[in-house]
């Protein structure tokens, strides 16, 4: 590999790198931090986080914002923990919190931002605030127990390993079917593919086999886990492969020429608002489950994470540019270097300190590369 390539390699898989560096250095500074039960509590963590950083990455790529997130988290932990309270059995509170939280607020920012054309940095810090407010004034200030003890599930069961080895399995299976089938249909076109994807296509290559040895050889699979592997797949195939995730990227580059060809932004906007506070709201459920009840505080600084995540995964803060799998990467990243810091010692003002810099670091990064590009 030439001097200019290796140069290009890493400008390209800078956080991917990052990430093993971080793996690699934690594991040998602690022993505890390589274990399957500390791992799977990482991709436990991971999951709140990166299930909103999903959303979050379709609503920064069209140079959007939205800091009203982690209030969602709160209202919508309370507001599920509430009506179990009422009565309701769990399966019937879930769609409901989603669609009554998840829903209204993801509508109510998505209309201001569209049809006015407000900065989505006031509209959404002014829900933030609203949010908090009604998750405090629904609990009273104090925290909310679960009343229906299948509620749980969803936050703390496990796929057994067994189950978890096979789907694992079959997931490798169906990307060397996906791999062999594009090399079959266009032998050089398939070649440039893979000489292109190779370092994501290595990293899935480990991250299953270090998923095997994770979940195969513990507890099993998280079930919160599981939800945020198939959300995650589902929004790489809606950016990858649907009109829609062509009409974010475009909505981002150049939001008056989208229009000008026809695409609807008012629309578009609207569903990429509700989509993150839906899967916001989700969090919150999900959060409630494992805790096993709900705090009107929970969610408090989550949109500083998801934000970081995004940024820190290759999305631009511009819009137009960004994936979902390096959005994984970032959110990996902070959930690894948050469970590292925890086990070395380091205080949690600390931790602010450091993410604080990771973000601006990601920023700087990414203006670097907009001036390579120019050039």
């Amino acid at each position: 590999m030439h001097g200019n390539q290796a140069l290009r390699f890493i400008r390209t898989n800078a956080t991917l790198i990052a990430l093993v560096a971080l793996t690699v250095a934690l594991a040998l500074t602690d022993p505890t931090f390589a274990t399957a039960r500390n791992l799977s509590n990482v991709a436990r963590q991971v999951t709140i986080v990166g299930i909103i950083a999903v959303g979050m990455t379709m609503v920064i790529l069209i140079a959007g914002i939205d800091l009203s997130v982690g209030s969602v988290v709160g209202v919508a932990a309370v507001v599920v923990t509430l009506l179990m309270q009422y009565g309701l059995a769990a399966w019937i509170a879930v769609p409901i919190t989603l669609a009554i939280v998840g829903g209204l607020i993801g509508l109510w920012n998505g209309f201001w931002i569209a049809h006015y054309r407000i900065p989505p940095f006031i509209i959404t810090l002014g829900m933030l605030t609203i949010g908090r407010g009604v998750a405090l004034s629904l609990s009273s200030g104090s925290s909310i127990p679960v009343a229906d003890p299948s509620f749980a599930f969803l936050g703390s069961a496990y796929i057994p390993p067994a189950p978890t080895l096979v789907l694992l399995a079959l997931a490798a299976l169906a990307g060397l079917y996906a791999l062999s089938k594009a090399l079959r249909e266009n032998w050089k076109a398939g070649l440039a593919h893979l000489e292109r994807d190779l370092p994501g296509i290595i990293a899935t290559a480990v991250g299953l086999l270090l998923a095997a040895y994770v979940f195969g050889t513990g507890d099993g699979l998280p079930v919160p886990v599981a939800i945020f592997v198939v959300i995650a797949a589902l929004a790489i195939f809606v950016l990858g492969h649907t009109r829609f995730g062509r009409r974010l990227y475009a909505l981002g580059g150049n939001e008056e020429a989208a229009r000008l060809s026809g695409i609807d932004v008012y629309g578009t906007k609207i569903i990429v608002y509700l989509t993150v506070s839906v899967l916001s709201a989700l969090s919150g459920i999900l959060l409630a489950s494992r805790l096993n009840g709900a705090s009107p505080n929970l969610g408090n600084m989550f949109e500083l994470d998801a934000i970081a995540a995004v940024v820190i995964g290759g999305t631009s803060l511009a819009g137009g540019s960004g994936t979902i799998g390096g959005t994984i990467i970032g959110a990996l990243i902070i959930g690894v270097l948050n469970n590292g810091m925890s086990l070395l010692g380091i205080s949690s003002f600390y931790q602010l300190i450091i993410k604080g810099l990771i973000i601006s670091l990601a920023v700087w990064f990414d203006v670097l590369q907009k001036k390579n590009w120019a050039r």
